[in-house]
Order: C-alpha cells, then sequence, then structure tokens
C-alpha cells in the first residue's frame, strides 16, 4: 500500500515541477525583455541628450557618461584623433578624478590598444587587456583594467575618433548585446558632433564678420594704423585662442619686417624686433602670401636669432595681411605648449580675415595718399600765388622805390627809402625759401630705421652672425636729421669693435625713443672690454653723445660679455608720418 501511494505522489510530483521550470523559464524571458526595454529606453534618453548639446566640448563629455552608463562600465574614454591620422590630439575620461588624472600623467598620444583602434576602426571587444599582442602598458598609479569594448566614431564616412570602455562592473565580460548598444550610441555621436562643429563654425564666422565690421569702422573713421594694427590682433588671438599676437610689416628700402605690434604672453620680447625676411617664420608667411605653421615655435629652426622668446609656447601660424604676392604684413599668432595645432578649418577664416584686413588697410591708405596730394596741391597753389602775386609786387614796389630814390633830395629820407629797399628784398628771399620748403619732397629720403637697418646688415658679414635688432618709438619722427647720422656713426663703430675685439657668438641692438630721449645699446657675449689698449673709438663715440648733450655707458651684463649704452636728448617734431 505505501508502494502506491508513493508512486501517485511521484506522479503528482513531476508536473509540478515541470511547471516550475516553466514558469521560471518565463520569468527569466520577462525579466529579460524588460531588461532589453530599459536598456532601448536607456539608449533612447542618451541618444536624445547627446544631440541636444550643441557646445563641442560638453558633447564629446556627454557621450563619455553616456557610454560608461549604458553598457555599466566603470571606467569610459573618447579619444579625439588628430589631424595626422596617426595620434590623438584630445582624451575625455569618465571615472577618473582630477587627482588621479594628475598621477597618472599626460594623457595618452594613441599607442597600445588605443593606437589598435585608429589603425584598424572596427568595434574591439577584449576579455583581458594584457593579453592583446598590441597592448602597451599602464603608466604608473593607472587603475587596473582588463576587460575592454572599444568602437570607432565616424563623422560624414571620416573617423573623428573611439569610444573606449574597460572594466564592466561585477567583474563580467562586455558581450555582444553591449557592442551594439555601445555601436548604436556610436553613430547618434557622430551626427551630434557633427551638428555641434556646424554650430561653432557658424558662431566663429559670425565672430569674424564682426571683427571685420570693427576694423573697417575704425579705419574709415580716421584711427590711426597701430591701433588698427592692435584692434587686428587682439581679435584674432581671441577668436584663436592665442596666447600671442604680433604683427609685421615690411621696413621701406629693406628686405626686413618690423614688429609693429605685439600682445599677449611674451609680448616685450617681440615689440619692435627686426626680422629678416630670408630664413624666418613670419617672412617666410610674407614672402610666400600663404599662412605658415609651426607645430612648436618654441624650438622651430626658423626663429631668427636673439634671446629666447617663445618659451611656454607651442603651435603658431603666421599668415600674410593680404593675398600673394601684395602682402602688407603679417600676423603671428602662438598658443600655449601643449595646445592644439592650427587646422585647416581654423586657418582658412583667419586667411580670409586678414585679407579683408588687408584690403580695409589698403583703402585707408589710400584715403590718407588722397589728402595728401590734396595738402600737396594746395601747398603748391600756395607757392604759386606767392611767386606770381607777393614776390612780383614786391619786386615792383622795390624798383618804383630805388627809382624814386634818385629824385629824394634829402639826405635821411634817401637813406631811409634804400633802407626799406633792402627790407623788401630781404622778405623776397625770405618767400623764396619758404616756396622752396612748400615744394620740397622729401618723403623717398631714407629714415633713421631703414638706415640702421641697413647698418646691421653691413656688419653681419663682419662679426660671422646676424645681430638681433629690436626698434621701438616714433624713431623717423621725434629724431631730428642732425641726430640720425651720429646714431648710425655710433651704431657702425659698435658694431665693427664688437667684430673686431668681443670674439662674441652673440649681439643684440636696441633702438629706441621716447620722443624726449634717443638710446641706443648694444649687447654682445664676448669677453668684453679691455682696461687698456686704444680707445679712440669709444672717446669718438663719447664725444658725439655730449656733444648732443647725452652720455654714453660701458658696463657688464648678467652673463658676461659687455654692453654699450649711448643716449642723446632729441626734440620732437611734426612730421607728416612714420617712415
Amino acid at each position: 500500500m505505501e508502494s502506491a501511494g508513493e508512486a501517485r505522489e511521484a506522479r503528482v510530483r513531476l508536473p509540478q515541477l515541470r511547471l516550475d521550470e516553466l514558469l521560471g523559464e518565463l520569468q527569466a524571458r520577462l525579466d529579460a525583455a524588460r531588461g532589453t526595454r530599459d536598456r532601448v529606453h536607456s539608449l533612447l534618453e542618451a541618444v536624445l541628450s547627446v544631440g541636444r548639446e550643441l557646445d563641442l566640448e560638453q558633447a564629446l563629455r556627454r557621450i563619455v557618461e553616456a557610454a560608461a552608463a549604458l553598457v555599466d562600465a566603470e571606467y569610459a574614454a573618447l579619444g579625439v584623433i588628430g589631424s595626422d591620422g596617426k595620434r590623438l590630439s584630445a582624451f575625455i575620461t569618465a571615472g577618473v578624478d582630477e587627482e588621479e588624472i594628475a598621477q597618472i600623467g599626460p594623457f595618452p598620444e594613441g599607442h597600445g590598444i588605443l593606437g589598435e583602434l585608429i589603425r584598424h576602426p572596427e568595434p574591439l571587444r577584449l576579455a583581458k587587456l594584457s593579453e592583446h599582442a598590441s597592448s602597451y602598458g599602464f603608466p604608473a598609479h593607472h587603475p587596473p583594467m582588463n576587460s575592454f569594448l572599444g568602437v570607432p566614431i565616424r563623422v560624414r564616412d571620416q573617423i573623428f575618433g573611439n569610444l573606449y570602455l574597460t572594466e564592466k562592473r561585477g567583474g563580467q565580460q562586455f558581450d555582444e548585446d553591449d557592442e551594439a548598444v555601445l555601436s548604436t550610441l556610436a553613430v547618434a555621436a557622430g551626427v551630434a558632433i557633427d551638428n555641434a562643429r556646424l554650430y561653432e563654425e557658424s558662431l566663429l564666422r559670425e565672430r569674424w564678420l564682426k571683427a571685420i565690421a570693427e576694423i573697417t569702422s575704425s579705419l574709415m573713421s580716421g584711427v590711426g594704423q597701430q591701433e588698427v594694427l592692435g584692434l587686428i590682433a587682439e581679435r584674432a588671438r581671441q577668436i584663436t585662442g592665442a596666447a600671442l599676437a604680433a604683427v609685421a610689416i615690411p621696413m621701406k628700402g629693406t628686405d626686413t619686417l618690423t614688429v609693429e605690434l605685439a600682445m599677449g604672453q611674451g609680448a616685450e620680447m617681440h615689440q619692435g624686433l627686426v626680422l629678416p625676411v630670408d630664413g624666418t617664420l613670419t617672412g617666410r608667411a610674407f614672402a610666400l602670401g600663404a599662412p605658415v605653421s609651426s607645430p612648436d615655435v618654441a624650438h622651430d629652426e626658423r626663429i631668427s636669432a636673439g634671446p629666447p622668446r617663445f618659451v611656454g609656447l607651442g603651435p603658431a601660424v603666421a599668415v600674410p595681411l593680404g593675398l600673394g604676392k601684395q602682402a602688407r604684413g603679417v600676423v603671428l599668432l602662438a598658443r600655449g605648449s601643449g595646445a592644439s595645432d592650427f587646422s585647416e578649418k581654423e586657418t582658412e577664416p583667419l586667411m580670409a580675415f586678414a585679407a579683408q584686413a588687408a584690403v580695409t588697410m589698403e583703402l585707408a591708405e589710400r584715403r590718407r595718399d588722397a589728402e595728401q596730394i590734396a595738402l600737396l596741391e594746395d601747398r603748391d597753389r600756395i607757392a604759386r600765388d606767392l611767386h606770381d602775386l607777393a614776390i612780383q609786387r614786391l619786386f615792383a614796389t622795390g624798383m618804383t622805390l630805388q627809382s624814386a630814390g634818385r629824385f629824394i633830395q634829402h639826405a635821411e629820407a634817401s637813406e631811409r627809402v634804400l633802407r626799406a629797399v633792402d627790407d623788401l628784398d630781404a622778405t623776397i628771399k625770405i618767400i623764396r625759401s619758404t616756396i622752396f620748403g612748400l615744394r620740397t619732397r622729401d618723403d623717398d629720403a631714407p629714415g633713421l630705421r631703414a638706415r640702421a637697418v641697413r647698418t646691421v646688415g653691413e656688419a653681419a658679414p663682419l662679426l660671422g652672425f646676424a645681430p638681433s635688432m629690436r626698434m621701438e618709438g616714433l624713431l623717423d619722427t621725434h629724431v631730428p636729421r642732425e641726430t640720425t647720422d651720429d646714431v648710425i656713426a655710433v651704431l657702425s663703430e659698435s658694431l665693427t669693435n664688437v667684430a673686431r675685439h668681443a670674439h662674441a657668438g652673440r649681439a643684440e641692438v636696441l633702438l629706441e625713443t621716447d620722443g624726449r630721449e634717443l638710446r641706443l645699446t648694444v649687447t654682445d657675449d664676448g669677453v668684453g672690454i679691455p682696461l687698456q689698449g686704444r680707445r679712440s673709438g669709444l672717446d669718438n663715440m663719447l664725444q658725439r653723445a655730449r656733444k648732443l648733450g647725452g652720455d654714453m655707458e660701458i658696463t657688464v651684463p648678467q652673463g658676461g660679455g659687455s654692453q654699450l649704452a649711448w643716449h642723446v636728448p632729441v626734440r620732437e617734431v611734426t612730421a607728416p608720418r612714420e617712415r
């Protein structure tokens, strides 16, 4: 009886077990369906969140955060591929705080597994990072990472960068579903990145247009060239995010450019610097009439001699003001060390801005030329009137008085008439001198700037190197001509002394004026000036200074060598323009 009961109980228990299994399987499928529904919902939310962002940097950060949440990864990163297509130019992370990033050190450039995705832009899923052939290892203080999932991000059929996910939570591995979800997010990310780029480009274009309008308005309202050059440099620096901006223009009568204006990091080292066209970064942009860039301006061989002036700076671009061979100058922009290079998309609007600025400068100069022509024509008219009317009448009056003097019997009256005739002759000479001055054209005469540059250039073969030169102030306006000859003589003599006696490998020339005093400083790194021996050249330079009411000092700068400081007062004169 017991065996029969047990058999019936077993027959009842068997369907119950099968029902439990079916219910359990159904519950698992329901949970899977619910999980899939939740994941799709999360994916849609992530796509919407990423797509709403128009700021590119914020969009990239949202993409990283959304990717980590979707596949339940502890660490996530987005590497942006640089313009060379081989290395990463930016690296956005999630899951690592600022302190940990500082301990790890510089962001990766694209070696190892990260480089594998750059070389082969296809989804890559690994159970253990270290077992892959391309594994490069981790730097010190880097958190441990094993499981890995990476997918490329494409923007208009071009690889923008890659998403990297590591350490799936719970010690699990990334599966096919994770790869599918992340690939879907990457597609949405590509669209969002493209939208953010287009938005940034439109904003950038609007800023360039506003800058051009501001420059045009300033020039047309009669603002001086120096102020306009400053406006060009400042707007270009602000819009491109550069740390330094410098504007160099050609110096008339020489093969050099002079930095008329510099602003930003280390600007004082660039202001007034004279740069040869041949062999320099700025000069090459001027000669080619096209932009010339440098990935690291601080170590570029095309930087002219002189003290280091690009310390802490990295990527740079020199853009001509104008198109082709008609360039009116060059704008040099440099970003901080470690910053991104100037891309083609940045250089193109910068070139358009520079070209428009050059056109505006050309129009302003033509307006100034027209005003100058009107002034000269007015001076010619005055000269003609003085010659044809005043002098003729004075001459006729003098002749009348002279002839009338013969009929004057009174000796004293006759003498007064003759004195009046002499006064009229003197007045005629003064007027003739004034007419000559009105008709004299001295615009083509070389000024102090051009003569100083030529003198330095002529000394280069004797020295065996090209001295660096910097000029500041309105040298051609404030320094009278009678002082210019002495300045050039002292400059030539001082450089000759350096070549003959100093055994120097470097020399620097600074010529500056503030309108009250002219100062010439020549510094070299040679053996110094001997205490004994012939000093006729130095005595001559000292005499020239004292003749003009100035003085001269010779000192030993820090680091050795010698420094000659020659300074004289100058009288401020009025000139039509700075040459």
